[in-house]
């Protein structure tokens, strides 16, 4: 027999009439036991009403903008066999939103968006029974931003922990042929493009002469000295690193598989009581290209720097495409972009990419929107090249061809049924609120848990995992997560946008502000950029954001902050920005929404 229950509102401080502002799962979502189900703002502070137990949402008694009070029903919650029924599923609990001032227009930034799965969870794999070579009470599988932070933070909470990584530096795709080493060459090419404009205040330079050798020197130096320092960290935490790929062969039993040529070639058997994966994702490797060919890269490819090509077609308008086209086009290849959206940068909102967009054409970079490329092949001359769709390019043969059309999970090359693990098609591997995977002794975190694939996502990630495997009381609530791209101009974005905001029907005001207003912008020479703060419209509380310009990316934290503080226009607008900065276009967007500025003059609406 199922048992139904209701569930009413607890004591909430003696308020009555209080409003629902947030309704935080839907009638059929399988819910674990406190997590929240609506959120209620009172005068001073908002409140989730947490379930009394795991189950099915069989009924919502209450919509947005319902008032309650302690003892009203707002839900149906049909308890029994939930639990089973989620382990069955792999479908995990859907996270709690974050306990914070908010407003009902801002979505909680889910602890995954991975897809789940309806086929039964795997059966685990028994225990081998052979002797163990290691032991331990934690093992992270993957030295990323995730797993490294993982893996440190379970030994500063007492745990025995060891670290599993494939290669042989810490830090993952991120520090060692990602985010870090990008960041390097893109400050080589800013340099490069400002010495090229310095003329324009009078400051000359010559052409820049380019030492690939010493670029690519820089870079890896760069990158050596954070591997150095992970290492030695891994050490004082008296964290066991291990190098090899691991595999489930149990529920609490790895195989880490040395590479060719290492040691006597014989896996070595790792026992564990907890485990975190963060094995992160790898380039997509679409098959039309051959890949046998060293002139087709992927993004790693693009990093090792092995020459400037004369011609550089650039397959994919995302964020680590446009990145990799600023630098090459800095160092001087002529370089072609075809992205098959209709604009560049498809999860940002288009009048954020359109200073990015005339800038590359004002550089001589191609663009080429709603096109893909439809064949490839091999020849003496270069990467031969057939394109369909509204814009194909004049030029067909290409020196290189960098294919950045994303990422895909490593899930799937785990052996992770072994341990009981659901992985879905694709590879991700569905958590709940508290990263864990449907065996509950198994965390995953980072690239493979779902969008946004991003190293300070992980991060946040692997904190909690550590936190709750430790026995902390832990779950994600985490309300948004920024996004930036460090092109030139640079673009970062968080929050709801305006494009988001359309489709879901929200109700947002915005307020913006003009780099061409700015006089640090001015000074700079770069009054392309412009800020912009979205607004609920009716409680006036910040939802969302985005920059585009020099230094976006060291902005956007200023607005996420926001976000999670509940800030309303007027808090910013109040806050007091030193002058003249970049940052001060925050303030004053804020004052634009509230009517208050005086560095624009902004005409009244007519009422």
């Amino acid at each position: 027999m199922a048992n139904t229950i209701e569930v009413k509102v607890p004591d909430i401080g003696g308020y009555d009439d209080v409003p629902v502002i947030e309704l935080l799962v839907a009638v059929g979502d399988t819910v674990a036991k406190d997590q929240g189900l609506v959120t209620l703002e009172s005068d001073k502070a908002t409140m989730e009403v947490p379930s009394p137990s795991a189950g099915v949402v069989r009924e919502l008694k209450v919509k947005v903008g319902d008032a309650v009070s302690e003892g009203s029903v707002i839900a149906v919650l049909e308890a029994e066999g939930a639990a089973e029924a989620t382990a069955a599923s792999g479908k995990p609990a859907t996270p709690a939103a974050a306990a914070v001032p908010s407003a009902s227009a801002v979505p909680s930034a889910p602890a995954t968006s991975a897809p789940t799965t309806s086929a039964p969870a795997p059966q685990a794999a028994a225990g081998t029974g052979r002797k163990a070579d290691i032991e331990c009470a934690m093992v992270v599988i993957g030295a990323g931003p995730g797993g490294y932070s993982a893996a440190f933070r379970a030994a500063d909470l007492g745990l025995d922990t060891v670290l599993v990584e494939r290669y042989a530096t810490l830090g993952g795709v991120c520090l060692n042929v990602g985010c870090i080493p990008s960041k390097a060459l893109l400050h080589a090419a800013d340099v490069i493009e400002q010495a090229a404009h310095a003329g324009e205040y009078g400051v000359e330079f010559g052409a820049p002469k380019i030492a690939l050798d010493k670029l690519r020197a820089y870079k890896d130096k760069v990158v050596g000295q954070l591997t150095k320092g992970l290492a030695g960290m891994a050490k004082q935490r008296k964290v066991r690193v291990v190098q090899g790929t691991a595999k489930f062969v149990s529920a609490n039993e790895l195989e880490i598989h040395p590479h060719d040529g290492e040691g006597d070639g014989r896996p070595q058997l790792l026992r564990f009581a907890q485990c975190i994966i963060a094995a992160g994702s790898q380039a997509v490797r679409l098959p039309i290209f051959p890949w046998d060919d060293e002139r087709v890269i992927d993004s790693t490819g693009a990093l090792e720097l092995g020459d400037v090509p004369k011609s550089l077609l650039v397959v994919g308008g995302g964020i680590i495409g446009l990145e990799m086209a600023t630098v090459y086009r800095a160092l001087g290849s002529r370089v072609t972009v075809v992205e098959f959206m209709d604009q560049l940068m498809p999860g940002a909102d288009a009048d954020l990419v359109k200073p990015l967009a005339d800038r590359l054409k004002k550089q001589g970079v191609a663009v080429h929107l709603k096109t893909k490329v439809v064949a490839a092949k091999a020849a003496k001359a270069g990467i031969e090249c057939t394109f369909e769709g509204a814009s194909v390019p004049d030029a067909t043969t290409y020196d290189r061809v960098l294919v950045a059309v994303g990422r895909a999970p490593n899930g799937g090359k785990l052996d992770a049924q072994k341990a009981g693990v659901a992985v879905g098609e694709r590879g991700f591997i569905a958590v709940d609120a508290q990263m864990r995977t449907n065996v509950p002794h198994i965390f995953a975190i980072g690239d493979l848990v779902g969008q946004p694939m991003l190293a300070h996502k992980a991060t946040h990630e692997a904190h909690l995992a550590a936190e709750v495997a430790a026995g902390l009381k832990r779950e994600w609530t985490a309300r948004v997560i920024p996004s930036v791209a460090y092109t030139d101009p640079e673009i970062a974005w968080v929050g709801v946008t305006e494009a988001e905001a359309r489709a879901k029907g929200l109700e947002v005001e915005v307020g913006r502000f003009p780099w061409a207003a700015s006089g640090r912008a001015i000074g700079l020479g770069r009054t392309e950029g412009f800020t912009k703060l979205l607004f609920d419209a009716r409680t006036h509380r910040i939802v969302g954001g985005g920059i585009v310009g020099v230094h976006a990316g060291e902005l956007i934290a200023e607005i996420a902050l926001a976000i999670e503080m509940g800030a309303e226009g007027a808090d910013i607008a109040h806050t007091i920005h030193p002058h003249p900065t970049l940052s001060e276009s925050v303030g004053m967007a804020a004052e634009a929404f509230e009517g208050t500025i005086t560095d624009l003059y902004i005409p009244k609406k007519k009422a």
